[in-house]
């Protein structure tokens, strides 16, 4: 067995672990239906979904669906939050419709992406192994319990607030957050698809204020998510707000910026209007 083999055979069990502690924290204070925690619920079936959408994406040796899994599992386990938690009020429903939104838009916005470019080829040395292969699947579990953490546990929890001047705040930087992603991400998709640009870097409209903004936007969402659910958050279900905080690791250090910025070097590095762009442009948040 390859070391990368053993790596992503050791990582699978520590993700399920902490994803399990994640439901029992979570769930303390919770709504329970039939002896079992509801967020307990929720959690289990993430890493279920995954799993499942695993097996024919190895049969098929294809990454195609793995973006549009992962969203659809945010609207799956949501929507069966919404119908399994007795009594739900009306700031679980605007968090609800606040996930949905946000992971209908981006599923289509990927699968439509990735159809486009035929592959992902971050997932070209990862597919042919099983081990490797089902340990990304794995991780996008604990990616969909993590993130949507915030809103999850304040949909299930007992504690019952109404709608008050978190709520209004949360849902306003909810709103700035996501019009931001949207926007860069359709100021990006008219760039790239103009033939004129091919070969080129974008460097106007949101682009000329930050070089991702459309990551500022995902980040400012989810904090506007996890104000929301502040109010009802109690003892060891505080453990939610590891949400927004997820959300900008992953981004700033993991997957999302790090990556796209060695690409770009790679691509445009030493070019003089693309250092320029660099040196003047704020990495995250947005220069006003």
């Amino acid at each position: 067995m390859k070391d990368s083999d053993r790596k992503a055979l050791a990582t699978i069990p520590v993700v399920v672990v902490i994803g399990a502690l994640l439901a029992v924290a979570g769930s303390q204070g919770g709504a329970v239906v039939g002896g079992i925690p509801v967020f307990a619920l929720a959690v289990g079936a993430a890493f279920l979904i995954q799993w499942l959408a695993f097996i024919p994406a190895f049969l098929a040796q294809t990454e195609k669906f793995y973006d549009l899994t992962g969203s659809l599992s945010y609207i799956a386990v949501t929507l069966l939050l919404v119908l399994l938690t007795p009594g739900i009020d009306a700031r679980g429903l605007l968090l609800a419709a606040l996930v949905l939104v946000w992971a209908a838009r981006l599923g289509t916005f990927l699968f439509r992406r990735i159809s486009r470019a035929g592959k992902d080829d971050r997932f070209d040395e990862i597919k042919p192994s099983l081990v490797r292969f089902l340990s990304v699947w794995t991780m996008q579990g604990i990616w969909v319990a993590f993130t949507a953490a915030a809103a999850w546990v304040a949909m299930t929890s007992a504690n019952r607030v109404a709608l008050d001047g978190f709520a209004v705040a949360g849902l306003l930087v909810w709103v700035a957050g996501f019009g931001c992603e949207v926007l860069a991400d359709s100021q990006k998709s008219r760039f790239s698809a103009d033939p004129a640009n091919k070969g080129k870097f974008i460097s106007t409209g949101l682009w000329a204020k930050s070089r991702h903004p459309n990551y500022f936007g995902e980040i400012l969402l989810w904090v506007g998510v996890a104000i929301i659910a502040l109010p009802v958050l109690q003892g060891w279900q505080w453990v939610a707000l590891i949400s927004p905080v997820f959300v900008a690791l992953l981004i700033t250090k993991v997957s999302g910026v790090p990556h796209l910025e060695k690409k770009a070097d790679t691509k445009w590095g030493g070019q003089a209007d693309y250092e320029a762009y660099k040196k003047n442009t704020p990495v995250l948040i947005p220069r006003i």
